[in-house]
């Protein structure tokens, strides 16, 4: 059965409501924090809910950060592609959120940032499974060694590149891009990484850059995403919804047009079922929102009766 494979890095993400962010050498108390898994986990879970099988390739570490992600990729049905490394402790973000809701993060990398080739050698993904990249993978010094040195060699199976909001400017980027079947990212990102102010030349400019019959996903919030592939450019429309927690909406998608590709939906209809899990997905809060299948073929139902049987 065909998979994804994601190279990424899960992490632990503590998550802490403060008031205002703090000036440097001040002190604020949190109005509230949880501890939560997070990183790549919420691609992986999305994929899944929606009937993937799903492959974590990245390090995890021997600790209490590395042991509640394993519980919380077993609790998912996400399988391990090999055990922990003994070397650390999985690594933790701290991200403060204020009474505007911006956010602000700070990591503190672990084992997930020791990634070897050998270990991505075991894993041998096939011709019907894609394997997802993370931008955030570049920004590691071994990740991006041991990726820059496997990703080349694969025979078969799609590349999926999330570049993320430092994928620009993430060292082995030009050298990543000509392997990627598929290119998922915001528009903001779309802008910085083609160097176009306008979303529909950033996302034909991006398909060139790509993996001959490269598609590129551009997802533009409520309006749904941009579609570049076979030389056009196509929009894609939204669902109208009233957003209460917009963070886990481009994880949610990533995951769904993944889990959708890999059963043999074509990209547009996959980029449609994208758009509707990420409008789900910003009804709820929290960063692991990604609404289950059925959910998803229940709003196209209502919203799209011609995708009845998508």
């Amino acid at each position: 059965m065909s998979k994804l494979v994601h190279t990424g890095q899960a992490i632990i993400d503590l998550v802490m409501r403060v008031p205002a962010i703090p000036a440097a050498g001040s002190d604020v108390l949190a109005a509230g924090s949880t501890l939560v898994v997070g990183g790549g986990f919420n691609v992986m879970v999305a994929a899944r809910r929606s009937g993937a099988v799903v492959h974590y390739a990245g390090e995890h570490g021997t600790g209490y950060f590395g042991d509640r992600v394993r519980e919380a990729l077993h609790e998912a049905g996400i399988l391990l592609a090999h055990p922990p490394t003994d070397a650390s402790d999985t690594g933790f973000c701290v991200a403060l959120v204020d009474d505007t809701g911006e956010r602000t993060f700070v990591t503190s990398p672990g084992a997930e940032g020791t990634l070897r080739r050998d270990r991505l050698d075991a894993v041998s993904p096939g011709a019907a499974d894609i394997v997802y990249v993370s931008g955030y993978s570049l920004l590691h010094e071994a990740n991006r060694s041991a990726l820059l040195d496997w990703l080349p060699g694969l025979a078969g199976p799609r590349v999926l590149l999330d570049p993320g909001p430092l994928g620009a400017r993430a060292p082995g980027l030009g050298e990543v891009l000509p392997l990627v079947h598929i290119l998922s990212c915001n528009a903001t990102e779309a802008h910085e990484l083609s160097e176009r102010g306008d979303t529909t030349e950033a996302t034909a400019a991006l398909v060139d850059r790509l993996a001959p019959g490269a598609s590129v996903v551009v997802r533009d919030g409520a309006k749904g995403c941009l579609l570049g592939a076979g030389g056009e450019v196509h929009a894609v429309p939204g669902f109208p919804v009233d957003a209460v927690d917009t963070n886990g909406a481009g994880d949610a998608h990533t995951g769904v047009l993944a889990a959708d590709l890999l059963r043999g939906i074509d990209i547009h209809t996959a980029a449609l079922r994208a758009n509707a899990a990420a409008s789900l997905a910003v009804r709820e809060h929290g960063p692991a929102t990604a609404p289950s299948r059925a959910a998803i073929d229940d709003l196209l139902r209502d919203q799209h009766p011609s995708s009845r049987n998508l």
